[in-house]
């Protein structure tokens, strides 16, 4: 098993689009990236301890690869934006890959080149490509959101414009 982490705003979001997949062992939320250990939401939410909102995927690599990983996560965000993601904004929700080993941080660079020179976007795109830090898990009421409250989460979903954008631009 491996493990990769990625950053796209609102870790909730960030769950649906890798759960339920051949290879995928399972996927947390947490918080990564910042200077106070052991962080809780109310501390991260504030957008001063320095951490990004991520996802953790635990994966087998026979059965699913990393490069497919990187293609389920670019559709996931809007990568020219370094101030947040859709309605969610501050630095706890930019984007980010965090690589754990040499063979991620290179294929997380060329899919990065690739979505740059794909014309999808006027803008640069920002998303950092980062060693991965210490990973937090988020409390248990962050796991699993969108199946413990499926309202809350829809309404949420539909309201941020993440769809919207996705439907645009993927």
């Amino acid at each position: 098993m491996e493990q990769a982490m990625f950053a796209g705003g609102c870790f909730w979001c960030m769950v649906t689009p890798f759960e339920e997949l051949p290879g995928i062992q399972g996927i947390v939320s947490g918080y990564a990236g910042g200077l106070t250990e052991n962080p809780t939401y109310e501390e991260v939410k504030t957008g001063t301890t320095g951490h990004y909102e991520v996802v953790q995927i635990t994966f087998d690599p026979a059965l699913f690869s990393y490069e497919k990983l990187l293609e389920l996560y670019w559709p996931q965000i809007d990568p020219t934006d370094d101030g947040g993601q859709f309605q969610d904004r501050g630095t706890q929700y930019r984007t980010a890959i965090f690589y754990y080993n040499e063979e991620q941080r290179l294929a997380a660079l060329a899919s990065k080149e690739q979505v740059a020179e794909s014309g999808r976007f006027s803008g640069p795109v920002v998303t950092e490509i980062l060693p991965a830090p210490t990973f937090y898990r988020a409390e248990e009421y962050h796991q699993d959101y969108h199946h413990k409250n499926p309202k809350h989460y829809k309404e949420d979903r539909e309201q941020s414009g993440r769809d919207t954008f996705i439907a645009k631009h993927w």
